[in-house]
Parts: structure tokens; sequence; C-alpha cells
């Protein structure tokens, strides 16, 4: 019997990797004789970085760049894979042409240097927070001759348009007046021009995918400011002035650039640094998971097993919209290999799951409040994954 463990991380309480050691510790309480293949999952969000290095034998580069907040530094992590890293992968569609084996590639995780979870919950404000620091990484990327770079964008603490991680590439935004604007949400509605002389040249050597969870637009009532705004911190009134903000940009970014984001599918993910990516990197948008399980050979893996299990640490409505769980489900069904989703809880409409023909299996052995779930989440989950190994009535095979 040969079962892959692919979950996305239990939020909070386990990373990628730790989820999928407790799922197999649990496979192996129930079915000693069970192979199992770990590949730990994500989307483009937190923990990207760690699942691709896990999955692929890639190299952790670590460089310290600006925070979301003014002054703030962070130390930041990024993915290195060598060339010939990936030279035997089957890559599937959503890597297809972009794979170089003969120069190396990043992987670059936004959250890690502009995230949400890097500004005290006290001191979110869109108006004020940028992304110059996932610029940043993208420049030492480039240093270390990296000439194919993805960015995952989950996760996001900014709605600046990219104007951050632009301004750190070499762009320059003006207002009406001719002054040089500070790269941050609050300086969106005053851009009227876009000066691109001081870009770096490398990136036109460059080639970017963009993971993304969302296809959200850039404006409007389904764009970053209105939907994802509050998160991040924005009043009503910040929402609206963001919105405006993320529009003007679109304007000037088709004027200046010859580049239309603000209708296209994706761009408003992680407060418009999707659109951001686009026009001044020249950027695809993909599906994160599609893309991450690409990189991590998962469909490979999952040809010819008995059993694959996935896993987060809450499954709900948003689940089956682009989550891991669902894309690991997704490529299973492909290869005709059954699935599980195994969750820390179940919470609202699972119908529309259910419709997808995902079910899940929640590991909580009754009620109990979200702190001690968090604080017992890897028991819960070896354990859990155990008894639903069992339930399952499994074969015991070599």
């Amino acid at each position: 019997m040969r079962i892959v463990i692919a979950p996305d991380k239990f939020k909070g309480s386990l990373t990628a990797l730790e989820a999928a050691r407790a799922m197999a510790e649990g496979v192996r309480q129930a079915r000693p004789s069970a192979r199992f293949v770990l590949c730990p999952m994500a989307d483009g969000g937190e923990g990207t970085v760690e699942a691709i290095v896990a999955a692929t034998g890639g190299e952790v580069r670590e460089k310290v760049v600006a925070g979301p907040l003014p002054e703030q530094t962070v130390k930041a992590q990024w993915a290195y894979l060598p060339a010939g890293t990936l030279e035997d992968l089957e890559a599937g569609a959503a890597l297809s042409g972009f794979v170089d084996s003969v120069h190396p590639m990043a992987v670059i995780e936004m959250a890690q240097a502009s995230g949400l979870s890097l500004v005290r919950a006290d001191r979110r404000d869109p108006m004020v927070t940028a992304t110059t620091g996932t610029g940043q990484l993208i420049l030492e990327a480039l240093d270390y001759d990296c000439t194919r770079i993805v960015v995952g964008i989950g996760g996001s603490g900014t709605v600046d348009g990219g104007m951050g991680m632009a301004s750190a590439l070499g762009f320059r935004f003006f207002d009406s007046d001719g002054r040089l604007l500070t790269p941050c949400g609050g300086s969106l509605p005053r851009i009227s021009s876009i000066d691109a002389k001081l870009r770096d040249p490398r990136l036109s050597g460059t080639r970017f995918l963009v993971a993304s969870d969302v296809d959200n637009p850039l404006v409007g009532e389904h764009g970053a400011a209105r939907v994802f705004g509050p998160q991040k911190g924005a009043t009503p009134q910040q929402v609206e002035y963001l919105d405006e903000g993320l529009r003007r940009l679109g304007e000037v970014v088709e004027r200046d650039l010859g580049i239309r984001v603000a209708d296209m599918p994706g761009a408003g993910a992680a407060g418009g640094l999707g659109a951001g990516l686009v026009a001044f990197c020249g950027a695809s948008i993909t599906s994160g998971i599609r893309l991450i399980a690409g990189l991590a050979g998962l469909a490979g893996k999952i040809e010819g097993a008995d059993l694959v299990l996935t896993g987060e640490g809450s499954f709900d409505s948003q689940t089956s919209r682009g989550k891991t769980p669902a894309g690991v489900a997704e490529i299973a069904r492909e290869h005709g290999v059954p699935f599980v989703v195994i969750a820390g809880r179940l919470a609202g409409d699972l119908e529309t799951s259910l419709e997808q023909g995902i079910e899940a299996f929640c590991i909580s052995t009754g009620p109990m409040d979200l702190e001690e779930a968090m604080t017992g989440a890897e028991s819960l989950l070896r354990s859990g994954t155990a008894r639903l190994v069992r339930l399952l009535c499994l074969p015991v095979r070599g």
C-alpha cells in the first residue's frame, strides 16, 4: 500500500511539513506495513517556501528586507533551486514552458516580507503598508542569476497595488506636480505618472509566474480594496479611498506602460500585487496550488498510489475555491486515486465541496475551544489520521 500525504499548513499550529509528519505517524500506527510519500503543499501563501524546499531539495536563502510598515525590517526566506533541480519534473500545465534546466529558479513568498502576520493587529493600516520588501527579495533572486521567479502572493498585509515592490525594482511614481511619491496604499490616488527609466534591466531577461489562490479583479465590488482591505485594517472610508487609488493605478499603468490590468482575473490578489507583478515584471498569474503542485511533482507522486491524504486547519466553504486541499483532490481524481481531506474543524455550508466530491474528516474528538485544539493539533492530527485509516478498512499490503 502506498499513501501520498500532501497537506497544507494547519494555520497557527502546524506547518505543512509538521502536519505531513504527524499524518505519517498516524498512518504508521494504523497500518505499519504501509509506505507513504510526504509532499507538504501550499497555494502561494504562508508555507510556500518551506513546501518547495521540502519537495525539491532546494536551498533556503535568507535576507533582511523592508517589512510592511515604514521603518520596519524583517528577516525573510526564499527558495533557491539550482539549475537542474527540476530536470526530471513532469511540470504540468501551470509550468509548461517555464522550467529552465540551464538557469536557477527562485520561489518567493511575499508573506515572508510583506505579510499580514508581520503586522500587529493594532498597527494594521493599508494606507501606510507597502510591498517594498517583496521587491527586495526579487532583487536578491536576480543577484543569484535566477531567470525564472515564482512569487506566491497569499497572506499579504498590503493594499498598494505592488507600488512598493515596483519602487524597489527601480520604477518611480510621481504626482501631478512632479513630486516623487512614497510607495504605499495612501499614495495610490495621487499617481499621475510612472517612470520606468531606472527599472532594473535584468527584469527583461527574467520570466515571472504568480501563484495565487484567488481570481479577484483589481477594483470594484470584488476588487482588492473592498474584499481584502478590511482584514488588513481598512476602515469603510479607507476602502473607498484605496479602491479609487487602485483604479487610478490601473489607468496610469495602461497609459504609461501599455498594459491593462484593471479587470484581469487575479489582479486584485494580495492587495493588487497581482496587478503590479503583471504590470512591472511582465508576470503571468496562475493557480497557486497547481503551480506549487507542479514544482513539487505531486502528480507523479500520486500516480499509482492507493490513497491520497490532504488537509488543512479549517475546512469550509472557501476550501473548494482554489485552496490547497481542493487542488490536491482534483489531481488525485485525475489519476483515479481515492482521497480524503483531514481537517481541524468543519465549518459553514459544505454543500459545494460535497457536490464536487470532496469529503472531509474532522480530527476533533469532542467539544473544545480553539486554543485547546491548536495546542494539541499535532496529537489530534496523528490520532485522527490513524482513526481514519482504520475506518477506511484499507487492505494490508506491502
